[in-house]
């Protein structure tokens, strides 16, 4: 990486390449395990992601954010968000997939952009919340 220029950004030629790399690289799929425990392998599999790789992790997201500024950005947002969501349709509708990746989604930046260290036992607990709810539109009150 080259020296600051102007306005204090570092010249990084190979940036653009790594970021193409990460939002290719896609989502780990889901293992498969018992729906008592589907909340526990996926709030598992983000704790790896979070930690195994930090700055991989935070390039992902910074592509995902940038879709904000560049419009032409958003059919990779999109692609990675379904690439997150179909992982998880082979064991849960498409609406409570849609949910959880949200969820992670609101952990992952909540990790990322705060001091905030992953809690997987409190990820665990609110992935069950959702998983225990069933298909989304189908639990509460008519209406609610």
């Amino acid at each position: 990486m080259a020296p600051a220029g102007a306005g204090g950004r570092r010249y990084d030629p190979d940036r653009r390449q790594r970021i193409i790399d990460a939002a290719n690289a896609g989502f780990v799929p889901v293992p498969d395990v018992d729906d008592p425990d589907l909340a526990g392998a996926v709030a598992r599999l983000l704790g790896e992601f979070l930690t195994a790789d930090r700055a991989r992790a935070e390039l992902e997201y910074e592509l995902y954010l940038e879709t904000l500024r560049r419009p032409a950005l958003r059919p990779v947002a999109a692609e990675w968000t379904e690439s997150v969501s179909a992982a998880l349709t082979h064991r849960v509708d498409p609406r409570t997939a849609r949910a959880l990746a949200a969820v992670m989604d609101g952990i992952s930046l909540q990790v990322l952009l705060t001091a905030t260290e992953y809690d997987e036992p409190y990820t665990r607990e609110i992935l069950a919340r959702i998983l225990k709810s069933g298909p989304a539109g189908n639990s509460g009150p008519a209406g609610a």
